[in-house]
């Protein structure tokens, strides 16, 4: 039975306003607690004044209340992956509805609130528990949290020149990737960046992750798919001192010096699926399969 909702975006465009005060209508009229990311309320207030009556706030995962039964975060892919960032280890289900454009994790259309929250407090429902990526170094690279859903990229920075990544797997050597960046993705992320760079579609529950290479020097450097449970080393040779570390929505500048090892983390994210989703569908109508006539 849900009871303690929490709501996570960042604002609300005018386009969009009438779903948002659907979606806020339908969770209260279930007597929900509604607990709200307080930035996102600030946003709210400052154009739609007093839409809801908030049971408390919260600005990250240490004053997040721990026994919320959902958080629906509101808008992209990008917000979706701030809601994992803030519900970390507490086993909290996330849902995500599309504010938006493309979006595979926030696949709740604003034409299916509805139908969708009706099926929520139906307890019409599926739990998918969701792989992540660790990221550890010599030193502490993301001290906050080093975890990715979708895929953790090492890319070159402020210069034209490719760098060169070693990387092994288990400790056996796999290849020194001369080429803009590598990305390492998760079997959820190989929809995102990983896709743009030729690698290829996973389904989510696939136990793997995928080596991506971006605008490789030699082309017949390829995307491998290697077990989940491989331990990723990777260094880099780089001309400049430093590099791009990427891990989700977050970026910082690293030492090229710095070892960098990647591994399936010890917990899992919890994303609550509403009985119309289905994996296939959402490909072939995200990625447009069958739009050209000839299909």
């Amino acid at each position: 039975m849900i009871k303690k909702i929490g709501l996570h975006g960042n604002r609300i465009n005018s386009d969009f306003f009438e779903y948002f005060s659907l979606l806020i209508k339908k969770i209260t009229e279930q007597n929900v607690e509604i607990f709200i990311n307080k930035t996102f309320l600030e946003n709210i207030n400052e154009c739609y004044a007093n839409q809801i009556n908030e049971k408390g706030t919260f600005t990250c995962f240490y004053d997040l209340e721990p026994d919320l039964d959902l958080m629906i975060c509101i808008g992209g892919d990008g917000t979706f992956l701030e809601a994992v960032s803030i519900v970390r280890t507490l086993n909290i289900p996330i849902v995500g509805v599309n504010s938006g454009h493309l979006g595979f994790l926030t696949n709740i259309s604003k034409n299916e609130i509805e139908s969708s929250l009706n099926a929520i407090f139906s307890d019409n429902f599926t739990i998918e528990t969701r792989t992540l990526l660790e990221l550890s170094s010599q030193s502490t690279i993301f001290p906050d949290f080093n975890f990715a859903l979708n895929d953790i990229t090492i890319h070159k920075l402020d210069t034209s020149s490719m760098i060169a990544i070693n990387a092994s797997i288990n400790g056996e050597f796999l290849n020194c990737y001369r080429a803009d960046g590598l990305i390492i993705s998760t079997a959820t992320g190989s929809t995102a960046y990983s896709l743009s760079a030729g690698g290829p579609i996973l389904v989510p529950s696939a136990n793997s992750f995928v080596i991506s290479p971006i605008a490789p020097h030699n082309l017949n450097a390829r995307p491998v798919v290697v077990p989940a449970d491989s331990i990723i080393t990777l260094s880099v040779q780089s001309r400049t001192e430093n590099c791009l570390i990427s891990v989700d929505h977050r970026s910082i500048a690293i030492d090229s010096s710095a070892e960098l090892t990647i591994k399936k983390a010890d917990f899992n994210v919890k994303m609550l699926q509403c009985p119309q989703y289905n994996f296939f569908n959402t490909l072939r109508y995200k990625l447009m399969w069958g739009a050209d006539p000839r299909n």
